[in-house]
């Protein structure tokens, strides 16, 4: 009888691992809270809620004792980035298992005090008892316990059945001070002695500045300083109006030129094929039986540039101190990787700079928080020891700012005399997906490339597969096909400045897939929800398409002008599961009427979190497939306003409908971007089932619905 294996040895999560001083995530105060250090941060998600809700369970204290402290590379422990919806999974399971050992720790104290076993003892709100009414409480054994000490992997959080707080939709703690005014955003935040700075930039695409007179701007009362390096120039004012007005002084004098040419719009897909890149092979599966292909099925799907068009432009505040070291406020989503970009700019040591977080008004992915950080501390280093806060302008945002990068995606499939899939080849053409700072030798801030002694400009690359991928995330199929070939061409050349927006190319490749099957499904004349049910073997994949079917009543009768599509994906293949219907209707225009949706995304901490995250994304999503696309002529980014780049209006927000499904013993998954894909094919694939039109092209306008009739002809 052969031996059993040893099971392994417990390990930490990866982020408490990385961070395992226990004081850098747990402190008492001794007037009965806890303070919980995260190192991700706020950006609309809701995350500070459900981690105070993790805390609080395994604790066992009222939820309003928990204070989450703002991330600082001062304090708080480094947990990267927070994107790729990962807040729950990583820093989530830190503090569950971090909590956990303290409340261990604690109980352990007031056992030797109370002179009796932990089994004896209770806690109830952070007060421990015992036989005999023999008490004590977190707050008078805090101070006698140090907990500057690493954490171990024994503790044992509670399981799914004694968790109190996890589970329930708890209201998000940060939303009093933002329907109140309070000032919680960093666009609303006022330093003492604050000065206000603004930064020159051209149109032109890599300009270099030529020329330019600075007497006008010098005259401006209330000037203090103006700051010109290179092809980097701002001013430092009293006032933002003075600011503004040197600037316009500034503007009205300055000579740019630029030999750098934008692609051809209109060839976006042929510019994308063209370009020097590098090829991966992400993923190959070999047939167990080679059966030969009687027809091969090839199609073409494109997305565009898209904007990140944050609701408020970025901001950033900065002072320096006499010591020559400096503070930066700003609302980038990696306060550590920022430092260490600033730290190579100025050639500091990175101790030299503390990166603090503030929320900003609208953000997911890599826009200009981290740019607009650089301008504020370059400027502040002007301003005699006073902090100097700076902020984008619209058209600023909307033309400097890095884009989510344009993707070509091909698919081809072989099939067999009974239209079988038996072979799959998915090929994508795009720019890297990411520029993030603090991840390569030269820095990735906009200022950086603008000095007179300049590093070089960043070309963005694709996290590794193993993270999640970039342009080829979510493009090996979760369905079972005999046989598949997927490839990356990473363009070299980046004419357009690109990085991380929402999803990385997970957008991109599930609305290729999803339309494609449908494509397929409709030449059989197969249903497509039975089409994907039947080539799929993951049942928590098939349940998330029964539940929306039968959620949204699956297939309703028709009526003329209106249709019916689903989208289906599991986020990065590891992350949440998420299926879409949706109900759109062709007038003039698309409309989309309403979004049916379900979702698993393992144990929810805050069910209405969850679904405001999945009713959140499948908007964001609808205004990208129906509205949002970066326009350029071969010089500039056209597109720099509203009116240019419009986005979904509340008058065009379709109904959206979410189930849940609830599954407490399983780990938690990252909701915020499960539900992009999903919309993006379901809504592309209702626009065929009502117009008998096939729209291969995003985004879904008039003009592209024109263009598919003409190629159908």
């Amino acid at each position: 009888m052969s031996e059993r294996a040893p099971s392994p040895a417990p390990k930490l999560p990866v982020s408490l691992a990385a961070n395992p001083t226990l004081s850098s995530w747990v402190q008492f105060s001794r007037e009965g809270h806890v303070m919980i250090s995260p190192g991700k941060v706020e950006i609309g998600q809701g995350i500070i809620t459900a981690l105070a809700q993790i805390a609080a369970d395994e604790l066992d204290i009222d939820i309003g004792r928990v204070q989450m402290a703002r991330a600082s590379t001062a304090a708080s422990p480094n947990e990267g980035v927070t994107s790729g919806s990962l807040s729950v999974q990583q820093s989530g399971r830190a503090i569950r298992q971090a909590c956990a050992e303290v409340r261990q720790i604690l109980l352990g104290a007031a056992s030797d005090r109370l002179g009796v076993g932990i089994d004896a003892l209770a806690v109830e709100d952070g007060t421990i008892s015992g036989p005999g009414n023999i008490r004590t409480s977190y707050w008078e054994l805090a101070e006698h316990v140090s907990l500057d000490r690493d954490a171990t992997p024994g503790a044992m959080p509670k399981p799914p059945a004694r968790r109190m707080q996890a589970g329930y939709s708890v209201q998000r703690l940060d939303i009093p001070d933002k329907v109140f005014a309070h000032r919680r955003f960093i666009h609303d935040a006022a330093l003492p002695g604050m000065l206000h700075g603004l930064v020159l930039r051209s149109e032109l695409s890599a300009a270099k500045l030529t020329g330019l007179k600075e007497d006008g701007a010098r005259a401006v009362t209330g000037l203090v300083a103006l700051v010109h390096d290179g092809n980097f120039v701002g001013v430092v004012s009293v006032t933002e109006d003075g600011a503004q007005a040197a600037l316009k002084a500034l503007r009205r004098s300055a000579t740019w030129s630029s030999d750098r040419m934008l692609p051809d719009e209109g060839q976006l897909a042929a510019f994308l094929k063209a370009e020097p890149s590098q090829s991966t092979e992400i993923d190959t599966r070999t047939a167990s039986a080679t059966r030969e292909p009687v027809r091969t099925v090839r199609r073409q799907y494109t997305r565009p540039y898209i904007a990140h068009a944050s609701i408020a432009p970025s901001c950033a505040m900065a002072k320096w101190t006499a010591e020559d070291r400096v503070h930066v406020w700003t609302h980038s989503q990696g306060i550590y990787l920022l430092r260490a970009d600033l730290a190579l700019v100025l050639k500091l040591p990175v101790e030299d700079i503390t990166v603090e977080h503030m929320e900003g008004a609208g953000c997911y992915g890599h826009n200009a928080a981290d740019d607009v950080a650089l301008d504020a501390v370059l400027l502040a280093k002007a301003a005699q020891g006073r902090p100097v806060r700076v902020q984008w302008s619209r058209e600023d945002e909307m033309s400097h700012a890095p884009f989510g990068a344009a993707m070509a995606i091909e698919i081809e499939a072989d099939l067999d005399a009974r239209d079988e899939i038996i072979g799959w080849r998915h090929s994508i053409w795009s720019n890297g997906h990411t520029a993030r700072p603090g991840r390569a030798a030269e820095p990735a801030l906009l200022a950086a490339t603008e000095l007179e002694t300049p590093f070089p400009r960043m070309i963005s690359t694709n996290p590794p597969s193993a993270s999640g991928g970039g342009a080829d995330r979510n493009s090996v199929p979760l369905y079972d096909f005999p046989s598949w070939r997927i490839e990356c061409h990473r363009l070299t050349t980046m004419p357009i400045r690109t990085s991380a927006l929402r999803t990385l190319g997970a957008q991109g490749n599930v609305f290729a897939i999803e339309c494609f099957l449908d494509e397929l499904a409709a030449e059989r004349g197969e249903d497509p929800v039975e089409f994907r049910l039947r080539l799929l073997s993951d049942e928590r994949a098939k349940d998330v398409i029964r539940a929306v079917a039968r959620r949204a009543n699956w297939k309703p009768d028709k009526q003329a002008g209106t249709g019916y599509g689903l989208g289906f994906a599991r986020y990065k293949n590891t992350g949440a599961y998420c299926a879409v219907i949706a109900e759109v209707e062709g007038a003039e225009d698309i409309r989309v009427r309403r979004l049916t949706i379900a979702v698993d995304v393992g144990e929810a901490i805050n069910p209405d979190g969850v679904i405001n995250q999945i009713e959140g994304g499948a908007i964001q999503a609808t205004s990208w497939v129906l509205k949002e696309r970066v326009r350029f002529d071969r010089q500039r980014i056209t597109s720099t306003t509203w009116g240019s780049y419009p986005i979904l209006r509340f008058s065009e927000v379709p109904d959206v409908q979410v189930e849940l499904i609830q599954r407490s013993d399983s780990e938690p998954l990252g909701a915020g971007e499960a539900a992009h894909g999903p919309v993006t094919a379901a809504i592309a694939n209702a626009v065929f089932d009502a117009l008998g039109v096939r729209v291969r092209n995003l985004p879904i306008t008039r003009d592209s619905l024109i263009a598919a009739m003409e190629l159908n002809s």
